[in-house]
């Protein structure tokens, strides 16, 4: 599970289009033989990221349903808060200290 969160991070880090677009341009700035490398390069990097957005949890919902979502985690969160801050009020989290 650790592995895929890691893979899923990256991922998500590395989602710049920017960098493929200035080598491409550098390269044709040359007349390099390099350009077509370069382009598929972009071609993979834009069907990466398509599938990426196609796998996104949620994109299958529409706008009202992602606001609803969201409403009802905010709601979660709120609860979940003012539960620990009850409960941090208790004494039985006192941490006795030490002399």
């Amino acid at each position: 599970m650790a592995v895929a969160q890691a893979k899923l991070v990256k991922e998500t880090e590395d989602c710049s289009l920017l960098p493929l677009v200035h080598d491409i341009i550098k390269c044709m700035d040359k007349d390099s033989p390099d350009v077509n490398q370069e382009l598929t390069k972009l071609k993979t990097k834009i069907q990466e990221t398509r599938e990426q957005i196609s796998n996104m949890s949620g994109i299958d919902c529409s706008p009202p349903e992602q606001q609803q979502q969201l409403a009802t985690l905010r709601e979660q969160v709120r609860t979940k808060n003012q539960l620990l801050q009850k409960y941090k009020g208790l004494c039985m989290f006192d941490v006795p200290k030490a002399s």
